[in-house]
């Protein structure tokens, strides 16, 4: 677990019981995120979002497949046997983003890899000053969404599902009583997700009514994380440099 991550007294037990029923050798949960900032309330929120819109779950549990494995590296519950076996961190220390690469390599080894709700668990502050949200989003963001397999499909998934149906009714008058009516209902579907955080994990409702925005700055950040790599800079974090080199090995 992270340093910033805070336990509920009964956090152990709940997620040793839950490694019993699930039978994965390793799992990951995301704490309530506790937010101060702006940028923490708009963009950390996006963190359930992303994980449970684009990742099937019953499938992920059905396969060991790599491309179906995501965790959160906050907090992680593995296994002693099973993390001894695949080498743990000390073959992904180059990572800046242990919550992709510990549960691929972990499917790698064989071994089944799960998500549980963290929300009652546990708790973390991760960042308290809007620019250091941002540089802590873009650190990890070429290993994760920015990576350059991936943000091209997400950028056109993101935009056009999330952010291009407010656009199209913004411009209601433009359009036909059909548009209007498509885009209403696509906007309607595109919140449900974001409401429903809301209530399951407690969530600001103010960050799932500016869901638009957020997504296109967490896009920004994506973008911008990836010409920073092409560009050779190194990503910052803590008075620290990791080189690009290093990253892309680790990917």
């Amino acid at each position: 677990m992270d340093a910033d991550v805070r336990l509920a007294p009964d956090a152990m037990r709940r997620m040793t019981s839950f490694m019993e029923t699930s039978g994965a050798a390793l799992a990951s949960g995301v704490p309530r995120q506790q937010f101060g900032t702006f940028s923490e309330r708009l963009l950390l929120p996006l963190i359930h979002f992303v994980l449970l819109g684009y990742l099937p779950m019953p499938f992920m549990r059905w396969t060991k497949k790599v491309g179906f494995s995501a965790g959160c590296g906050q907090l992680f519950i593995a296994s002693a046997d099973a993390y001894h076996a695949t080498g743990g961190h000390a073959l992904i220390r180059a990572t800046l983003h242990d919550g992709v690469k510990l549960p691929r390599l972990f499917r790698r080894a064989g071994f089944q890899t799960d998500l549980f709700d963290a929300t009652d668990l546990a708790t973390c502050r991760m960042y308290h000053t809007n620019a250091e949200t941002w540089r802590g989003l873009g650190k990890n963001a070429t290993e994760g969404l920015g990576s350059p397999g991936a943000i091209l499909p997400m950028t056109g998934l993101l935009i056009g599902g999330q952010a291009m149906p407010f656009v199209l009714l913004a411009c209601a008058p433009l359009l036909s009583s059909a548009g209007v009516l498509c885009a209403a209902v696509a906007s309607f579907l595109s919140l449900v997700p974001r409401l429903t955080s809301v209530w399951l994990f407690r969530q600001p409702l103010g960050s799932a009514l500016l869901h638009p925005l957020g997504v296109l700055a967490l896009l920004g950040i994506q973008w911008l994380a990836l010409f920073r790599q092409f560009a050779g800079k190194p990503s910052e974090w803590k008075g620290r440099k990791y080189g690009v080199a290093a990253v892309s090995k680790a990917a």
